[in-house]
């Protein structure tokens, strides 16, 4: 028995050594790696170190990104739309039979955003994103997958903005930044819920402050243009979701891309703080607006309205037409004044006096420093509640403190003439 065993032994033995043998001629570094245990996977350190700088900055992003998720929620929408085919077959139907549902609204989910602004549950966010929401079709989703049912407190779609509430306690709010303190340049996550992929956090900087004319689709015709302009990536669902700076603070309300595709592509832009935090205020408060208005139409001036009103620069903000009783024309204010300022604070676009304007309260006087006969005068204008039934037909008004349509000519009563843009015909001829 003990022969049998030694014989099985010694060609066992024999059958490793040939596989030995064989691997050694075949590959001697897998020999070797087999003799000296488990081979071992990877570089023993990165091909380079991280600057201490570099590490800190990535720990900022880090505790910012930290700090903010809680305060972003999800929200899903449930809207009814009109069935498309119902006005298509509805004539056909007693021809042909059929279905009998076709005046029917079709029910239709969406996907937003949303930040929270105190610790009961009023949350802000895009009109757009609750726009047409059926009763009880709000739902809001926390950052600890808790779930509530949301109603709607107040809209304003001349902002894009708007105000739910949950029952909720104990939510950690969001901290608002001064608008003063964001500059271009700086580096903002943006926070939402894009494509469905829940609380998502994308980085970039503040690529422009007070971006206006974006031609966006009009909800109203008191409609505000003043955006800041980011980088960050933002795609549908990121919409009422926050924009932040690195210390935490709410910068802004995520609210548009500029898109051809539907997707992005380089850039998106938030509703400033300023006026989201007047908005919300107003809306918490009565559950609608109650903003004063200048009362007058504006453009921008360009290097042409410069000149011919006698201005040495580009600056301040045209008045294109004044509106009918407006606190503007009460104060004496102008078609073709130039507005250089209110209250001393210079204004050279529509979005900046937009903001200003925007901020202040009914009854407020302000004073605005306007361009008129090659001279600066000062008006003091009481400004008033806006009119509501102001509309772009109106021959005696306007969009209240709304830019005029670019497209539109442009009467130089005091000079005698008027200016319109050329048609791409006329362009062509010129090139030509």
């Amino acid at each position: 028995m003990q022969r049998k065993y030694f014989d099985i032994a010694k060609y066992a033995f024999g059958v490793v050594l040939a596989v030995f043998v064989t691997i050694s001629l075949i590959n001697p570094e897998l020999l070797k790696a087999l003799s000296q245990g488990t081979p071992k996977i990877g570089a023993d350190a990165p091909p380079t170190q991280l600057p201490e700088i570099v590490k800190q900055f990535n720990l900022a992003i880090e505790n910012a990104s930290t700090a903010v998720l809680p305060t972003v929620v999800a929200i899903s929408v449930e809207s009814e739309q009109k069935n498309p085919m119902s006005d298509f077959f509805k004539d056909f139907h007693p021809f042909f039979g059929g279905p009998e549902n076709f005046d029917q609204n079709q029910k239709v989910q969406a996907y937003g955003s949303g930040v929270i602004i105190t610790s009961d549950g009023y949350i802000v966010t895009n009109n757009h994103v609750v726009e047409g929401a059926t009763e009880d079709g709000i739902k809001v989703i926390l950052f600890d997958k808790s779930e509530y049912k949301a109603k709607v407190i107040g809209t304003d779609p001349s902002t894009d903005l708007a105000v739910i509430k949950i029952d909720a306690e104990n939510l950690k709010p969001a901290y608002f930044a001064d608008m003063k303190d964001v500059k271009v340049g700086e580096f903002v996550i943006a926070v939402g819920n894009p494509l469905g992929l829940d609380f998502t956090v994308t980085k970039g900087i503040v690529s422009a402050i007070g971006r206006g004319q974006l031609r966006l689709p009009r909800k109203s015709n008191y409609q505000i243009d003043n955006f800041i302009q980011t980088d960050a990536a933002i795609n549908p669902g990121n919409s009422g979701g926050g924009l932040f700076d690195l210390s935490g603070s709410l910068v802004g309300i995520n609210a548009a891309i500029a898109t051809e595709t539907g997707g992005f592509m380089g850039y998106g832009f938030a509703i400033p703080v300023d006026i989201v935090k007047t908005i919300v205020e107003d809306l918490i408060e009565d559950g609608k607006i109650n903003r004063p208005a200048l009362g007058v139409m504006i453009g921008e001036v360009d290097k042409v309205t410069a000149k011919s009103l006698g201005l040495d620069k580009v600056k301040g903000v045209l008045v294109n037409d004044v509106i009918k009783n407006s606190a503007a024309q009460k104060a004496g204010i102008e078609s073709q004044d130039i507005i250089l300022s209110i209250d001393g604070n210079p204004v050279n676009s529509v979005a900046e006096l937009q903001s200003y304007v925007i901020r202040k309260k009914i009854g407020d006087n302000i004073k605005v420093k306007i361009w008129r006969d090659k001279k600066e005068i000062e008006k003091t204008v009481k400004l008033q509640a806006r009119t509501e039934d102001i509309t772009a037909n109106d021959t005696n008004a306007g969009e209240d403190e709304s830019v005029t349509d670019q497209n539109a000519s442009i009467n130089f009563d005091k000079l005698g003439f008027s200016v319109e843009p050329l048609s791409k015909e006329q362009k062509k001829s010129i090139e030509n």
